[in-house]
């Protein structure tokens, strides 16, 4: 029988599920506090999610962006990892029910995140592809790629345009800069690998329900963004709802319809809550109700950060916070303060989120960058990106890679990693139901 085997040390053990921005911070500041941590995740490493879309498009290989647990926490000593998925809790035993057995806490924080939200729209969650981890980006490019390599077999122009269309679904910051990094792929690549492909024949299309994009920005952000992407090509559209998709045709609620094979979903996220909690501690986005110390409702040591975490004791943010690095970072350390404040039995401190700012690259040179009250576009706000982006990621090695990458396709245009590692589109949608199926019982 499968066993944790975590030793047993006569100190407070606090465990933590999901390797995200929230966990690892969360873990770094218990280092010297009197605990045992221990941290679950379904993978054995941090994935810097801000830039799946890079390797989706080609533009870096998977390992660049994604760390080794057990590399982070190398010299902590009170820190465990075990690689698992997490199957349930019992709150009332203090037990987490894990594929590698039960594991006893005396404090539990849940950093599970999020996963894609299709709201409830089975066909289009059959056809569209999400983007949340590191397998469905390299299945994503695999896609792409191959959508270019079999336009070559076809001699029917509509045939081929239904193929190169990409419908990028979601006009918050992944999809903006989804759309941007495809239409990068039509500028640059697809006439130097596919001559004999028209141009004309790719069309991109970002589609949003509201009245804009990047929602998050101010108006004038939105708009500078907005005449970024139509300036590249790109078919902005505002106030549109998706109303269905069969995997030939999406379907727009105003009665449009788009003939694309490529349908790329970045409308929303949702929580990921584990089984066993009350259920009125989970609002149907699947997020946990939490009070400003990020309890879990009705619990004093059980608690909920970053994505999974509903907090509505902001005015500035009555829906809640959201759902971003900065939320998790900021909750992680403060749960991590509080842990040691609730062992010394000192009154706890209250969470107040500090907005440092918002980006969003459209493609090269181009950005957009809110900080405080200032903002910017264009060149100086791309720069701002890369930097921030940069320094953001784990490693030395890490940023040493993704730095040598963009400076070679600054200077060349070129996209280096343009390879299928597996064929078949019907891979896709097996793969990307298995990682939701993986997700939806925890991390």
């Amino acid at each position: 029988m499968i066993q944790p085997n975590i030793p047993e040390t006569g100190q407070p053990r606090v465990v933590i599920v999901g390797g995200g921005f929230g966990g690892i911070n969360l873990a770094k500041q218990l280092k010297k506090a009197p605990v045992q941590v221990v941290l679950l995740d379904r993978n054995n490493y941090h994935l810097f999610q801000p830039l799946l879309y890079q390797v989706s498009t080609a533009g870096l290989e998977p390992d660049s962006i994604a760390f080794p647990l057990r590399g982070i926490f190398g010299r902590q000593k009170n820190f465990h990892f075990r690689m698992a998925e997490v199957k349930g809790v019992r709150p009332e035993e203090r037990i987490l029910e894990t594929g590698i057995g039960d594991i006893r806490y005396d404090y539990l924080v849940l950093a599970t995140g999020s996963n894609t939200n299709f709201f409830g729209n089975k066909l289009i969650e059959e056809h569209a592809i999400g983007m949340k981890s590191l397998i469905e980006a390299v299945q994503i490019r695999n896609y792409v790629i191959k959508q270019f390599e079999e336009s070559l077999l076809l001699a029917d122009e509509a045939e081929i345009k239904a193929k190169l269309t990409f419908a990028v679904v979601g006009g918050g910051p992944t999809g903006v800069e989804m759309a941007g990094a495809i239409s990068e792929l039509r500028k640059y690549i697809l006439p130097k690998d596919y001559p004999e492909l028209p141009l004309d024949c790719m069309e991109i299309y970002l589609i949003e329900a509201g009245p804009r994009i990047l929602p998050a920005l101010s108006d004038l952000s939105s708009a500078r963004a907005e005449n970024g992407l139509r300036a590249l090509g790109i078919r902005v559209l505002t106030n549109v709802l998706v109303k269905n998709y069969d995997g030939q045709t999406l379907l727009l609620a105003n009665g449009d319809q788009i003939a694309t094979k490529s349908l790329i979903w970045a409308a929303g996220v949702k929580g990921v809550p584990v089984n066993g909690l009350p259920q009125d501690t989970i609002i149907p986005s699947g997020r946990i109700l939490v009070n400003e110390f990020c309890q879990v409702k009705g619990f004093d040591n059980l608690y909920a950060i970053g994505d999974i975490a509903q907090m509505t004791n902001d005015p500035r943010f009555p829906k809640g916070y959201p759902m971003v690095a900065q939320v998790a970072i900021q909750q992680g350390k403060l749960v991590a303060a509080n842990l040691v404040k609730q062992l010394k039995r000192q009154p706890l401190q209250a969470f107040h989120y500090k907005d440092l700012g918002s980006l969003a690259t459209i493609g090269r040179n181009k950005a957009v960058a809110e900080i405080g009250k200032m903002k910017w576009s264009g060149r100086f706000a791309w720069f701002i990106w890369m930097v921030v982006h940069l320094m953001s990621l784990l490693g030395f090695r890490n940023k040493m890679v993704v730095f040598i990458n963009w400076c070679y396709r600054f200077f060349t245009f070129d996209r280096g990693t343009r390879i299928i590692i597996k064929r078949g589109a019907a891979n896709i949608v097996k793969l990307r139901q298995s990682v939701l199926t993986e997700e939806a019982v925890g991390h």
